[in-house]
């Protein structure tokens, strides 16, 4: 058998740009074939809705909330619910699987850290930084930024990017000989076109995934639209939109 977990989804309780809370999730998520989600809420330096000058503990608390808010709902359920974070530079953004609340309560000064003080500190807690969406493009980003050197994988498919951006970042992946993610970025509950990891095994533990992923046992997978009749998730790589593209960014690409 193979089992699909969704790597990148926001919850209302800590992300500004979402509307679902993560009780809400795991119905939709199950019903849509997955069998456990990662919650990757945008951290302190993102999208964040946690306001800033509370003490660093109770912004934590709040960060995690709707983790736990849907670890909760899960009880009992065929379903398995994990921690992530989604943390942001210069709109390039990173999540980090591998490290949990005590992790962020013992760093309060990780806003402060480069990009590669990021890498090792999570290296050394045994986690991964994988590059979410790296050639996305938006109104509100003005530069594309790249750091090969402080990657685990990147981000191959994201359903929020048009398929040109998904497949820049295919090719990107490539060249770099980076293990390759896909994700939904999920927001909302509306969302029809979905993405993910499928592994031959059951991820129970966000160890789990961190040993799988870094095996390369997991396969990025997309399906259009979940609500269509007869759909199924595919690998990326079947698809030629998704990772070839003669276009190249309009924005400008810096590397560090």
């Amino acid at each position: 058998m193979n089992y699909l977990y969704e790597t990148h989804l926001h919850t209302v309780s800590a992300s500004a740009c979402s509307d679902t809370e993560g009780r809400d999730y795991i119905d939709f998520m199950m019903a849509a074939g997955y069998n456990g989600m990662i919650v990757t809420d945008h951290f302190f330096n993102g999208n964040s809705c946690i306001p800033a000058q509370l003490p660093w503990e109770e912004r934590v608390e709040r960060y995690c909330s709707g983790y736990r808010q849907a670890l909760s709902a899960a009880e009992g359920k065929d379903f398995t619910v994990l921690f992530g974070i989604e943390f942001n530079f210069e709109c390039d953004e990173f999540l980090l699987y591998g490290m949990g609340k005590e992790w962020l309560l013992a760093n309060q000064d990780m806003l402060e850290w480069s990009r590669e003080e990021l890498y090792d500190n999570v290296h050394r807690a045994g986690g991964i930084m994988i590059q979410a969406h790296p050639f996305r493009e938006r109104d509100y980003i003005r530069t594309i930024h790249l750091t090969p050197s402080v990657c685990d994988g990147a981000e191959i498919y994201n359903s929020g990017n048009p398929d040109w951006q998904n497949a820049l970042a295919y090719q990107y992946a490539a060249e770099h000989g980076f293990l390759p993610s896909a994700g939904s970025d999920i927001h909302h509950l509306t969302q029809k076109e979905m993405g993910g990891m499928l592994f031959p095994y059951r991820i129970h533990t966000i160890q789990d995934y961190v040993r799988g992923f870094l095996r390369g046992d997991g396969v990025p997978v997309f399906c259009r639209d979940i609500t269509a009749p007869g759909s199924r998730f595919q690998p990326v790589k079947t698809e030629p939109a998704l990772t070839v593209t003669e276009r190249k960014p309009t924005l400008p690409v810096v590397f560090h």
